[in-house]
């Protein structure tokens, strides 16, 4: 006699949320089972992946990423040359260098700049701020405006400045919001339930729930992604029901084993090695914990998350 196997799918559904326009637009999120449990139901929404450009990119120093984007000055230009990469399905701007405590970019420089990616790339945008909360509040209101019809995502609303960002991103301009808290299954369903107080619709929220590099505090990450993951599909709680997207790249690149010099541990081997391998890992982690999209910056890291994702899916 065959086997049957039981299948699993649950009541509950992630939203699915659409970026960009066109062709090139990209859904994420929409499933009813945990992540890449294909044998439950099929996976309509496969996870994406996003290329980080920065405007600090000349700080970018370790050989293949310097060799990936020789003769780019600009960010167009970088965003340009990153959607040539096999597996991106979206360009993610990162614009450090408008926090007012470090380089203090002008809110004008970064529309520039970003007006500049929107009509050289195809590919879908996501924006991250400076991390400082007023100045984000400013710029996320110009960029949401400069960007109009581009249906982008504008990462993120925090606690301290949602009712600024989701007027601004989600109200006035039709653009899709992250709702940015750290680690906290609780902080998270109270922001998502604070942003639909305002009126933007579940289909306009993304959640960015916090993540770590691995073996630094990971367990934390991991049980957030599980805990709001479970409460969404299998308790059917519709204020966790927004996809999630990680910015694996920002933490991975920052800790000791992707910054400290061969000289300096010579026994850690090539620091770009390290330093892809832990890319690598805190984005597959991500993924397997419920994300439904992550941010990298390695091509490298990049084609080996693609691989995992399409064996997978």
């Amino acid at each position: 006699m065959a086997f049957t196997p039981k299948t699993a799918p649950y009541s509950g559904r992630i939203h699915a949320v659409t970026l960009g326009t066109g062709d090139k637009a990209i859904t994420i999120g929409g499933q009813n089972v945990l992540p890449f449990y294909t044998f439950d139901a099929a996976i309509e929404h496969a996870p994406k992946i996003g290329v980080e450009i920065s405007d600090a990119a000349e700080n970018w120093t370790v050989p293949g990423l310097a060799e990936f984007y020789a003769g780019c000055t600009t960010m167009a230009q970088r965003a340009k040359k990153a959607e040539t990469l096999e597996g991106v399905d979206f360009v993610c701007l990162n614009f450090e260098s408008a926090d007012p405590n470090g380089a203090g970019r002008s809110v004008a420089a970064c529309v520039a700049d970003a007006r500049a990616v929107a009509e050289s790339c195809t590919l879908p945008l996501v924006i991250l701020g400076s991390r400082n909360v007023e100045k984000d509040g400013q710029l996320f209101a110009a960029l949401a405006e400069a960007l109009q019809g581009k249906n982008v995502l504008i990462m993120s609303a925090k606690n301290e400045n949602y009712k600024t960002v989701g007027a601004s991103v989600a109200l006035a301009y039709g653009q899709k919001v992250g709702a940015e808290t750290a680690d906290d299954i609780n902080l998270a369903k109270q922001l998502n339930i604070m942003l639909k107080g305002m009126s933007v619709k579940p289909e306009s929220i993304v959640m960015d729930i916090g993540t770590a590099a691995v073996g630094y505090g990971y367990e934390y990450a991991a049980s957030t992604f599980d805990r709001i993951r479970l409460a969404a599909l299998q308790q059917g709680d519709s204020d966790l029901q927004m996809p999630i997207l990680a910015v694996a790249s920002l933490d991975a690149w920052s800790v000791k084993e992707s910054t400290a010099t061969e000289e300096d541990e010579p026994a850690w081997g090539s620091l770009e090695e390290r330093a892809i391998h832990m890319e690598v890992a805190t984005a597959a982690a991500d993924l397997t914990g419920g994300a439904d999209a992550v941010v990298m910056r390695h091509p490298k890291a990049i084609a080996a998350v693609k691989q995992f994702i399409t064996e997978l899916v």
